[in-house]
């Protein structure tokens, strides 16, 4: 049990970046969820006291569906492959913190061997390339992946929100 608990720990947001690492958005200085959703207001921040997956993932179904909506993937840029891992669940909406990007723009992250994709808005991170991508637990979710994975991912700039 206590190394299951110490497994987990290390994939926390707080131990894998320190607070106050450049292009790392911390709870209280998040940028707020935009909605892939047009004229659907945005995910709204987890309670303060939230401690399950679904209390801290507060999309609704119409995001959820419109995030996994590619039918409108087309115009898109391959920026590169990065190892995606959990960032904040405090911070709601579907995002990727990844230093592919020099400016916040709409993309996309795929993974490749199940074929899963989901929309979200691509924030830059101050870091050199290979240095990962932290992704929203929603878009974590939506990818239908573990939530301790830490897997590759295609990152797309552009298409359609």
């Amino acid at each position: 049990m206590a190394a299951t608990a110490l497994t987990l720990a290390a994939c926390t947001d707080a131990q894998m970046t320190p607070k106050s690492a450049p292009g790392t958005p911390a709870a209280a200085d998040a940028t707020p969820a935009t909605s892939l959703v047009p004229n659907a207001p945005a995910a709204p921040p987890p309670s303060a006291g939230a401690t399950t997956v679904e209390q801290f993932d507060t999309t609704s179904a119409e995001e959820r569906a419109a995030a996994t909506d590619t039918s409108s993937a087309g115009g898109e840029k391959l920026l590169g492959t990065s190892i995606g891992s959990l960032g904040s669940p405090t911070d709601p909406g579907f995002w990727a913190v990844t230093p592919l990007v020099k400016s916040a723009t709409q993309g996309r992250l795929v993974h490749a061997p199940s074929g899963a994709s989901v929309k979200v808005e691509l924030r830059p991170m101050d870091a050199e390339p290979g240095a990962g991508t932290q992704i929203s637990l929603p878009a974590f979710r939506a990818l239908g992946l573990p939530l301790t994975d830490l897997p590759e991912l295609e990152v797309y700039s552009g298409g359609a929100a």
